[in-house]
């Protein structure tokens, strides 16, 4: 019974890592296609840094999320920091390096 749990367990575990990397870089791709309209991009980033700075709490819960979502936010809002893929770092933070130090 413990084991179909961990099972269980870690193929939600899967799942939500993979369905996060897809979202984490589709977001980091709309965040960075304001970056192409020339003079339209930081009018754009005005309407999306608040949406970039809540997905991100809503994808990673907790108080790294929170942060996550100050920092998406305020690289949105700051002009010519658009190539940062936030989202993504993010991502290779919570499944990489949060879990590298969870296994030592």
């Amino acid at each position: 019974m413990t084991e179909q749990l961990k099972t269980v367990g870690q193929s939600n575990y899967e799942s939500d890592k993979s369905r996060n990397l897809m979202i984490s870089v589709l977001l980091d791709l709309v965040g960075m296609a304001t970056f192409l309209i020339p003079a339209l991009g930081e009018i754009g980033d005005l309407l999306w840094a608040p949406i970039a700075g809540y997905m991100m709490t809503r994808i990673y819960k907790g108080a790294s999320g929170k942060v996550a979502g100050i920092f998406a936010f305020l690289e949105e809002i700051i002009p010519f920091t658009d190539f940062i893929p936030t989202f993504t770092l993010m991502w290779i933070y919570t499944y990489v390096i949060k879990t590298e130090k969870k296994e030592r």
